[in-house]
């Protein structure tokens, strides 16, 4: 089974912005071992920003890009130099890829993305990719790496794509706000009252964001691959969710 995993900033790191060492070890663990088990793993891993906040000691996230960017370029080599390390303990080697909405808008830069991933999944390598945040703006780039994480499934024909969140899944209101609210097991297909659910974008729930996660599962479908959202504070979820087992909220792939 080729699986594209896809983790976000809420899961790495603490609210300091410095890496979650516990819960990123464990991860890691357990993409090792599912790798070990004969399954393709992809890795597409947000957190550079985050992580430079940490390590430049910055007071908050920076909001002008010049900021931003510079946070990228320092949070990025902790992120990796973190994930070669980890990996290497379960002799997995990983392979980086910063990519640009260039690089999937091109046909033939989207080509070459494609034969890089293909030869690294051949040759047993672990791609981890992330959005070249170093280089991207909010007007020119990819946007999300929930829209990233799908468009690499799509690309790569993946099986199954699963996105670590700090959310449990999909919910029929908002569940820090309503406590009657409750998780939506499948979801079949992406009607407009789905949608509905994920609120707009001011919204505490769209902000956390659910929007770009139904986008993604938009991508997901059309490619016929089922995507699950499932709470990333807990690694040990992938076992269940390979296996098929409820977890989260699975959006089906379309046949």
């Amino acid at each position: 089974m080729r699986i594209v995993v896809k983790v976000g900033t809420s899961t790495l790191a603490h609210a300091t912005g410095r890496m979650n060492i516990r819960r990123v070890e464990a991860l890691c663990k357990v993409l090792s071992d599912v790798k070990n088990a004969g399954h393709e793993i992809i890795l597409v891993s947000s957190g550079a920003i985050g992580m430079g906040v940490g390590k430049l000691s910055l007071s908050r996230r920076p909001e002008d890009i010049p900021t931003k960017q510079a946070a990228a370029a320092v949070g990025q080599c902790e992120l990796m130099y973190t994930y070669d390390r980890l990996f290497s303990e379960y002799n997995h080697t990983v392979a980086q890829l910063l990519v640009t909405g260039d690089d999937v808008a091109d046909e033939v830069r989207r080509a070459h993305f494609h034969n890089t991933l293909y030869r690294l999944l051949e040759l047993g390598a672990l791609p981890v990719i992330n959005e070249n945040d170093t280089v991207a703006t909010d007007e020119l780039g990819i946007g999300d790496n929930d829209t990233l994480s799908a468009i690499v499934a799509a690309t790569v024909e993946a099986d199954l794509l699963v996105l670590l969140s700090d959310i449990d899944g999909l919910y029929t209101a908002d569940p820090r706000a309503d406590a009657n609210a409750r998780l939506i097991p499948v979801v079949e297909s992406i009607t407009p009252e789905i949608e509905a659910l994920a609120g707009d974008p001011g919204t505490s729930l769209g902000t956390g964001g659910m929007v770009t996660k139904l986008r993604a599962a938009k991508i997901a479908a059309e490619a016929g691959i089922d995507m699950v959202i499932a709470n990333g504070q807990q690694p040990d979820l992938i076992y269940d969710i390979i296996g098929g087992k409820p977890v989260g909220t699975r959006f089906k792939g379309r046949v």
